[in-house]
């Protein structure tokens, strides 16, 4: 009877050893992974990628208005987390509308300048004909039904700015920030807190445009060409918002990656690279299929190079900063060589100008097709 007391305390012993090494090792895993936030104005394949990655501890996904009224994106983002399974990564309502922009402005500056190729949640209709189909004119108010199902999920009671500060605070100097659409929540949180940036590890963004080309010799190509061949320093993200955009770039950051659209003309999302994505038999690669083709890969591009740097296959170091005068240079990007810059608060950015595109489509069909980390 005694061994056998004894013998139950050994092996309660050694169960507790056990669990204390399974326990540490969780937490090692959990500490190894980079922390990332996503911050967004819709969520698509771009989000699905750092979702999918083993190596991304994705502490929340925020959303801006922008190509969608935000309310609209907040339900996609939360259906596409319902999807795969994800729901514990927070959906976080930002900023609705711009700092100082709005359609009324908009339609005033297009009067004064000319049509804008895409207005985002203030489209109504293509200029031209297009191969893309027609977004529906919405309220800021309105989410009809979702294609793919309506969430049951809720996005958080908090407000993105003050979720992203909080988030730097608790991890200092540990945080990646991936804005893939216009910078508004990011200059919230800046103009509420000043530490903000400098708090977070980096801020890689998709945003503006030097001087982009086509490079692909197609339909499709050929007509997203339309916003920069005679334009090439507007870009969407930056008119959204250009005052917010000049805040958030101004901003101390200990490193900031530019995306500009000069990259993306290499790229394309073609039937043949979602049929690539969609060959496994798991929910997200089932949802990949339903994707419209022919756009660019902007977002992906910014995703893809945080998940793996030696995608950048050419950059440049340049000061970057937007014009927030309100006349037909209104939002456009600026950019300086080192020391020709007015010193006003401009940052160096490093700039990617060019991506390993096969390297970038092998990523993307690997991570599209894999079981998604819990």
């Amino acid at each position: 009877m005694l061994f056998c007391f004894s013998s139950l305390r050994r092996h309660r012993r050694a169960v507790c050893v056990w669990l204390s090494l399974a326990l540490l090792s969780t937490s090692t895993i959990a500490a190894d992974k980079r922390k990332v936030i996503l911050d967004d104005d819709g969520f698509a394949l771009a989000q699905f990628m750092v979702l999918q990655s083993p190596d991304a501890d994705v502490l929340g996904v925020t959303i801006v208005s922008g190509n969608t009224w935000r309310d609209l994106s907040v339900a996609r983002a939360l259906r596409s987390l319902e999807i795969i399974e994800r729901s514990d990564v927070p959906v976080v309502p930002g900023a609705i509308y711009p700092l100082l922009n709005s359609e009324e402005q908009t339609a005033r500056w297009e009067a004064l300048y000319g049509k804008l190729v895409w207005k985002g949640a203030w489209m109504k209709a293509w200029v031209e004909d297009t191969e893309q189909s027609t977004p529906p004119y919405l309220a800021v108010d309105e989410v009809p039904d979702l294609p793919e199902g309506n969430p049951s999920t809720l996005p958080a009671a908090e407000h993105a700015a003050t979720f992203m500060i909080r988030m730097v605070r608790k991890y200092p100097g540990e945080v990646s920030i991936i804005a893939t659409g216009p910078l508004t929540n990011l200059a919230l949180a800046q103009s509420l807190d000043p530490e903000f940036a400098s708090l977070a590890k980096e801020l890689i963004y998709m945003g503006g445009s030097l001087n982009p080309h086509q490079v692909l010799d197609n339909v499709s190509a050929e007509q997203f060409a339309r916003e920069f061949v005679n334009t090439p320093r507007h870009e969407f993200n930056f008119f959204w918002d250009p005052e917010a955009a000049r805040i958030a770039l101004r901003a101390p950051w200990k490193k900031i990656v530019m995306v500009p659209v000069d990259p993306s003309t290499a790229t394309q999302l073609t039937p043949k690279l979602l049929k690539a994505m969609s060959r496994s038999d798991t929910p997200l690669a089932k949802n990949t299929q339903a994707r419209e083709p022919g756009f660019p890969l902007w977002d992906e591009i910014a995703t893809g190079i945080w998940l793996d740097p030696s995608l950048i296959a050419d950059s440049q170091a340049l000061y970057v900063d937007v014009v927030t005068d309100f006349g037909a240079n209104y939002g456009n990007t600026l950019s300086w060589s080192p020391h020709y810059e007015p010193g006003l608060g401009e940052q160096l950015n490093t700039v990617v100008r060019a991506v390993d595109v096969k390297k970038l489509e092998k990523l993307m069909i690997k991570l599209m097709n894999a079981e998604t980390p819990r």
